[in-house]
């Protein structure tokens, strides 16, 4: 769980506990973590996408993260973890509760990957800086999102790369991902308050006090007989990288 005698304590408790509770669920690709899985894929074309653009010379590589050292924060159960550590990565792993944590390491063990995972607040970890870093669906869940950046913006490298997802706060967010989703169960009851949300602008913004510059941005969209898929429209869920903003 989440500490209170780290500095700069931005997850709040109550959130961390929530996802705690669905730790031993969050590999069933047919249970409350369904959604997920479904959207992992789309997430991982654009960090494929992210990490070609930012390491050109490593582009179509099968391991295009060989030799570099990834950090997934709010890391979950490990979903995005395994497929940087596939990539080549040398991985950690970051979680507020500690039950996804073990649930992250039971499955990488199980699988064969080596990946490290820690329990904590990232500001109150020393580990060092690293080439990549991602927190995907996380943003939403933090009480201080200024604190948070800078703590996620001091885990990069100078030339690094960061990737984040968040859902957007619009009328359209507010009636499908927290309204319709979660009264057919398509998400847990309590996953999203759409207050909480962050718009690309606001997220840019917060990026850009932390000394990141936003490079690419995409939304995440929905349609009958496409699914989920990368798109323009960000009216539901969208997804960036950045990078340290150069200096003139």
């Amino acid at each position: 769980m989440a500490n209170a005698n780290i500095p700069n304590v931005t997850i709040r408790p109550e959130e961390a506990d929530f996802f705690a509770k669905l730790a031993r669920d969050w590999w069933n690709p047919k249970g409350p973590m369904a959604s997920l899985h479904q959207v992992n894929p789309v997430r991982l074309a654009f960090v494929r996408d992210a990490i070609d653009a930012h390491w050109p010379e490593a582009a179509r590589a099968a391991k295009p993260l060989a030799g570099k050292a990834a950090l997934d924060i709010g890391c979950g159960a490990g979903l995005l973890c395994e497929p940087l550590a596939r990539l080549g990565a040398a991985v950690t792993g970051v979680d507020a509760a500690a039950e996804n944590v073990a649930a992250a390491s039971a499955h990488a063990e199980g699988v064969g990957l080596d990946i490290r995972y820690m329990a904590g607040e990232v500001a109150g970890l020393d580990i060092g800086t690293f080439d990549l870093v991602t927190s995907v669906e996380v943003i939403e869940h933090v009480a201080d999102k200024p604190a948070f950046l800078r703590d996620v913006a001091a885990r990069l490298a100078p030339d690094g790369l960061l990737v984040m997802s968040t859902p957007n706060r619009t009328a359209a967010s507010r009636v499908l991902l927290v309204g319709a989703a979660e009264a057919v169960g398509y998400v847990p009851r309590g996953t999203h308050h759409w207050q909480d949300f962050v718009t690309p602008d606001e997220l840019e913004g917060l990026l850009a006090d932390a000394g990141l510059t936003v490079t690419a941005k995409r939304g995440i969209a929905w349609r009958p007989g496409k699914g989920l898929h990368l798109s323009d429209d960000m009216a539901l869920n969208y997804i960036v990288s950045a990078r340290r903003a150069l200096v003139a």
